[in-house]
């Protein structure tokens, strides 16, 4: 992981929840050596972030101007070191796609629990660096007290604007979370 650590946000259409993702990220990470990008597995290359999802990141202080959207390929999912996705059904489309990244794949709200309130804190209540505590998230995964769809956010796309709020909101404390315990 020289050179800085790439995190790679997946969704659906790389429309309302990666791209929000990604940019909370970025703005939470700005000046340091993470590089935070994302795809959708069905992305369709070259829109624009969707108008709802886009003003809730304008609200959460982030900018959305030229944002464009990508489909998810699989050398992006080689060069992430961490790969962070929507939804279990996506983290398991994003490890077919390469078994690679099963131990560095996670949802967003999965890894969040787990860094909220990590089952292996070190003495000095540290959790350790970005490769030994992904390699803990991972002999943990199951065991934090979320499960099922709790792990997984919910698609706003040509929903309403207190849909898209939600999301954003629970966006927003995942990412302030990894940014401050992680990244």
């Amino acid at each position: 992981m020289s050179g800085g650590v790439a995190v790679l946000v997946v969704c659906e259409g790389n429309l309302c929840r990666s791209p929000l993702a990604e940019r909370l990220l970025r703005l939470r990470t700005k000046g340091s050596d993470v590089r935070v990008t994302s795809a959708g597995v069905n992305g369709a290359n070259g829109q624009p972030m969707d108008e709802l999802a886009a003003d809730e990141l304008v609200r959460l202080g982030g900018n959305p101007e030229g944002f464009e959207a990508r489909r998810l390929t699989g050398t992006m999912l080689r060069d992430a070191d961490l790969v962070l996705t929507a939804t279990r059904a996506i983290r398991s489309q994003v490890v077919a796609m390469s078994p690679a990244v099963l131990r560095r794949s996670f949802t967003l709200l999965e890894l969040a629990a787990m860094l909220e309130d990590p089952p292996w804190p070190e003495p000095d209540g540290s959790i350790g660096g970005l490769e030994v505590t992904l390699a803990r998230a991972t002999d943990w995964r199951g065991s934090v007290g979320v499960h099922g769809d709790d792990l997984d956010l919910p698609d706003p796309i040509g929903r309403s604007a207190k849909v898209h709020r939600h999301v954003a909101d629970l966006i927003d404390h995942a990412t302030e979370v990894i940014a401050t315990r992680l990244l």
